[in-house]
């Protein structure tokens, strides 16, 4: 068995890291939901699969599978319309993944590795930083659904060969990356005076060669097994410097102005967008030095660099 197969291959993350499998000399497998118009790298052979759920069947799409990278999830749902949405979370993430994980073991897979959130560990690391050795802290559905779906991977590995490895990353930044980091450089090209100024919080970030990378990483090194890691481009900034080095990629000034802080919640409150503020006013700060010495990795990319190649991909 030599194959890959990565769940959410069409998507932001699955698209480059497929990419770069197959130039690592992988053969991969991408899996897509059936009648999906959405296409896949050339050279990955596309498996499809109705829905990801508790009765998903996975017995033929693993057939001849070494890896599963499972990054396929219900993300956060900016306009939630489920009665219910920690069950529609948990029903995809939590009861999606035990199915693919019983799959996995009887197909024989060496190893699963499963993309979670830093969010299990909580939104702000207030005025300090995330490791592994925290207790987890989710505080929305989908941060509880990620917990629980990594607690069903731990049982997957006590009660079989199966190795299992957990990636919690923050906020995933690159070419066509979606929600606030798009949404912040988009705000910035617009030249507009922006009330950040007195943002001196810093936060992690990850660019996603970096996380390609660290995935690559424990696919291949057996120190890896049945791991959590907490990973980062290991620069952690400000607000203002991130806006800063957004601006100077663009070939911009950025224009920023001190806006008190209360009037800026509330403003935000009026307009829908307080969780969008929360995300930047808040600290969030991981230590990702586990990963670094137990595998040895090393970020290929800057955070600079990573900025830089996000706003060029994006010309």
């Amino acid at each position: 068995m030599n194959h890959i197969l990565v769940t959410g291959a069409n998507g932001f993350i699955g698209r480059n890291l497929c990419k770069e499998l197959l130039h690592r000399g992988w053969k991969v497998k991408g899996l897509i939901r059936r009648n999906s118009k959405d296409t896949l790298p050339e050279g990955v052979e596309p498996v499809e699969i109705d829905s990801i759920d508790q009765v998903s069947n996975w017995d033929e799409i693993l057939s001849e599978t070494d890896v599963v990278i499972h990054l396929a999830a219900r993300s956060h749902i900016i306009k939630e319309r489920a009665r219910d949405p920690l069950y529609e979370y948990r029903k995809i993430n939590v009861l999606g993944t035990e199915c693919l994980a019983s799959a996995a073991v009887r197909a024989g897979a060496r190893r699963l590795i499963f993309l979670s959130s830093i969010g299990v560990n909580g939104e702000s690391s207030r005025g300090g930083f995330f490791s592994e050795e925290d207790r987890p802290n989710p505080d929305n559905a989908y941060s509880v659904s990620k917990w629980e779906a990594e607690e069903v991977l731990h049982r997957a590995a006590q009660n079989s060969e199966l190795e299992t490895v957990v990636l919690r990353p923050p906020l995933v930044y690159g070419m066509d990356s979606p929600g606030n980091f798009d949404r912040l450089m988009q705000l910035i090209r617009t030249g507009l005076p922006l009330p950040f100024a007195n943002l001196e919080n810093r936060r992690s970030f990850i660019y996603v060669g970096n996380l390609i990378d660290v995935i690559i990483k424990c696919v291949e090194h057996p120190g890896a097994a049945n791991q959590t890691f907490l990973v980062s481009d290991g620069q952690d900034v400000t607000v203002t410097e991130l806006i800063n080095m957004l601006a100077s990629a663009t070939g911009k000034k950025a224009r920023l102005f001190y806006f008190p802080s209360g009037f800026l919640k509330v403003a935000c409150r009026l307009i829908g967008k307080s969780r969008e503020l929360d995300k930047l006013t808040q600290t969030l700060v991981i230590n990702s030095s586990k990963i670094r010495n137990r595998l040895g990795w090393k970020a290929p990319f800057s955070i600079e660099q990573g900025i830089r190649e996000t706003v060029r991909s994006a010309s």
